[in-house]
């Protein structure tokens, strides 16, 4: 029982890191990364659906992104979207292939985006001990129930404590790597 607690304790915490590796791709460094436009949504024959599905993106150099979308009529909307995103891009439009140039990031804009990686790797880290104080009170509520002894609850909240540990160490190695990738000019 106590097993299937710390298990489901692991994967809502893996999934917290998982989550927070998205997160990390969306917020924009100097290079050009496809994952970049990965929440943008097209207004395409009156739905809103995701670029990735009605076009590719590609990367040409380490400073620009190629979006081709596969229907010709659909390439001003796409256009429009890009602009209208949040992310701060100004596409340029050859024919049917729409070019994304990354602006340099000034030192200012850089340290917005730390600011952002810092509260996503916070609103991680509070995910992971929400899991970890579920997991108690559910261990807690067995040895209440009389299904676990005294040691049995002491040695797997020792347990739980280990894995939060470990997760909340991973979040910290991310957000170095993040910050490291940001400064990066």
């Amino acid at each position: 029982m106590i097993n299937e607690l710390k298990e489901d304790a692991k994967q809502r915490m893996a999934k917290t890191i998982e989550a927070l590796g998205t997160n990390f791709n969306k917020i924009r460094t100097g290079r050009a990364h496809p994952s970049l436009l990965d929440g943008l949504r097209v207004s395409y024959y009156g739905t809103d659906t995701p670029l990735s599905q009605i076009a590719n993106i590609g990367v040409e150099d380490a400073r620009t992104l190629t979006v081709t979308p596969w229907e010709k009529n659909i390439v001003p909307d796409v256009e429009k979207a890009i602009m209208k995103s949040d992310l701060g891009l100004n596409p340029s439009t050859a024919g049917s292939v729409i070019r994304i140039p990354m602006p340099m990031l000034t030192e200012e804009t850089r340290k917005g985006y730390i600011k952002q990686a810092r509260q996503e790797a916070e609103s991680a880290r509070v995910s992971i001990r929400n899991a970890r104080r579920d997991v108690l009170s559910d261990v807690k509520e067995l040895l209440k129930e009389k299904e676990i002894s005294e040691d049995e609850e002491r040695r797997a909240q020792d347990d739980v404590q280990k894995i939060t540990d470990q997760y909340i160490a991973e979040v910290d190695k991310a957000l170095v790597a993040k910050e490291a990738d940001l400064m990066e000019i």
